[in-house]
């Protein structure tokens, strides 16, 4: 049983979500601010945090941060009522794998927890290891190198690495790649995309500014291109 931890201060949020997420047989605990959430996750083994942003003492942001210089791979689902586009971005930059405004449907946040489950679920991928120039991706046991040494990638950007980096010089989508690692199917596609494929060139690339193997192909979306440009 995948146990989830909600980190929400407004309990009637909170005991809404535990309902219907225990509906679908996960198991959930709840803390009511970033430091009891932090407590749990260090004494309790957890497969998943959905997190509020503003909470007394310690905010979801500062969580998140903590959570990731520890764990880059817990997914991490952020529900908050700040929904402008910078709020995201940071959220994103900071790790967490998708973002949800409030008010929501709270069989919105099931599927995408679903989906998300689905993500770190890395059977189907278990083929050939991928190797180009300085970079090599190990798909049976998830990760990257670069120039021998680990990067440290969520799991959200993996799945959208593991996918450019199968088919190189195919250009996929935001609306595709989102289909890709969630088998969900998204017609209305956010900036979000955009904020993982930056988060990867800024961990992968020399010169993110200039990248060598993500290249965005204006008006269509993003590849993988493996092959050496001529000077």
């Amino acid at each position: 049983m995948k146990k989830i931890l909600i980190v929400e201060d407004e309990q009637d949020i909170a005991e809404l979500l535990r309902l219907y997420l225990e509906s679908e047989k996960y198991s959930i605990i709840i803390a009511d601010d970033g430091i009891d959430a932090l407590k749990i996750i260090n004494t309790t083994s957890i497969d998943m945090a959905i997190v509020d942003i503003m909470m007394p003492q310690m905010n979801g942001y500062e969580l998140i941060k903590k959570i990731r210089e520890e764990d880059n791979n817990l997914p991490i689902i952020i529900t908050s009522a700040k929904n402008m586009d910078n709020d995201k971005i940071v959220g994103l930059n900071l790790g967490a794998d998708i973002y949800i405004t409030k008010p929501f449907n709270p069989l919105e946040v099931v599927a995408n927890v679903k989906a998300l489950f689905r993500r770190c679920s890395t059977g189907e991928e278990k083929k050939n290891n991928i190797k180009y120039d300085n970079l090599e991706l190990n798909i049976d046991e998830f990760n990257l190198k670069k120039d021998n040494e680990l990067v440290n990638l969520t799991i959200t950007e993996l799945k959208i690495l593991i996918k450019l980096m199968k088919n190189p010089n195919r250009i996929y989508t935001k609306s595709q790649l989102y289909e890709c690692i969630s088998g969900e199917n998204y017609e209305n596609v956010d900036n979000s995309m955009m904020v993982h494929i930056s988060n990867i060139r800024s961990k992968i690339e020399d010169n993110p500014s200039k990248p060598k193997y993500i290249k965005t192909i204006k008006g269509l979306g993003y590849k993988f291109a493996y092959e050496k440009e001529s000077e």
